[in-house]
């Protein structure tokens, strides 16, 4: 065990030696996978931004049944709690309604100079079907009811939001595997060009008895830590992105009195990409040293 971890220290200490000797070459192939790993993890970070103002939103189906003036309100409930399609009815009065916009902070002065309420009277109607077309053939027939002034599908815009973030999931999930392809390419080409300029000092060390492991460990340690490099050169780069996107995000937040920001990545998904952008270059340095060791 002590001669094996001996082992591993020496091919670590020469992977960082070499490093260490081709600084300019290690900081231009961190800053590539670095840009490439940012790319998917921002817009990770816009999706979970995304997916955070859509679960604030109900997704619960509903019909919104504005009145017309004098309507009778009683005779439209009973006829619409006897539609098979309605889940739930709740009447909301015009007087309730204004006093809802009255507690809104962005309308308050609005309300305060209107001479009289404008607001109609309206149902709340819940769906028992939250398909589209389902909902559609409701609103249509509590269109052709006496007494409806207008009917508004609430939760169609949620909807549609809720599917384009499960569409740039799937978007984002191709870009990563994408770019996961091109760093493992790039740590190939890098390594292989690392060992066709010891080609001569690998062929002595074969010849003086070393195995395959012996030559191969320092080349894979190589790889791993440009991996890491890139997968902190990644973050960083994030990092300062964020923090200028921010600025716009916080004014355009601030304009529907909101404080919302996109936040940074938690620290166990931090340094998953760093670990994972680590495997990513053992794994291209393993498939270069396999290739042209033989």
């Amino acid at each position: 065990m002590r001669t094996w971890l001996r082992q591993h220290r020496e091919a670590l200490a020469r992977a960082l030696g070499r490093l260490g000797a081709q600084r300019m070459a290690t900081l231009l192939n961190a800053l590539v996978i670095g840009v490439a790993l940012s790319l998917p993890a921002g817009g990770y970070l816009l999706l979970s931004g995304l997916q955070g103002v859509a679960q604030r939103v109900s997704y619960e189906p509903q019909v919104s049944v504005f009145l017309k003036a004098g309507a009778a309100q009683a005779d439209l409930e009973a006829r619409m709690r006897r539609d098979p399609r309605v889940a739930g009815l709740r009447f909301v009065s015009r007087d309730e309604a204004l006093a809802e916009l009255r507690v809104t902070e962005e309308l308050a002065d609005v309300v305060a100079q209107l001479e009289r309420n404008p607001l109609p009277d309206a149902f709340v109607v819940r769906s028992a079907d939250a398909a589209p077309a389902a909902l559609e053939a409701l609103a249509e027939a509590l269109r052709a009811l006496p007494g409806v002034a207008r009917v508004q599908v609430d939760s169609a815009w949620a909807q549609r939001l809720a599917a384009l973030v499960r569409t740039g999931r799937l978007a984002l999930g191709a870009l990563a595997v994408l770019l996961a392809t091109g760093l493992v390419a790039v740590t190939f080409n890098t390594i292989r060009l690392q060992i066709l300029t010891q080609r001569e000092e690998i062929e002595v060390s074969r010849l003086l008895g070393a195995s395959d492991g012996f030559v191969r460990r320092p080349l894979l340690y190589l790889g791993f830590l440009q991996g890491l490099a890139g997968g902190a050169l990644g973050l960083a780069i994030l990092a300062g992105a964020l923090a200028v996107l921010n600025v716009g995000v916080r004014e355009l937040a601030q304009t529907y009195g909101s404080s919302f920001s996109l936040p940074f990545l938690p620290w166990d998904d931090a340094l998953s990409v760093v670990g994972f952008s680590g495997f990513l270059g053992w794994l291209g340095s393993a498939m270069s040293v396999s290739r042209h060791l033989r």
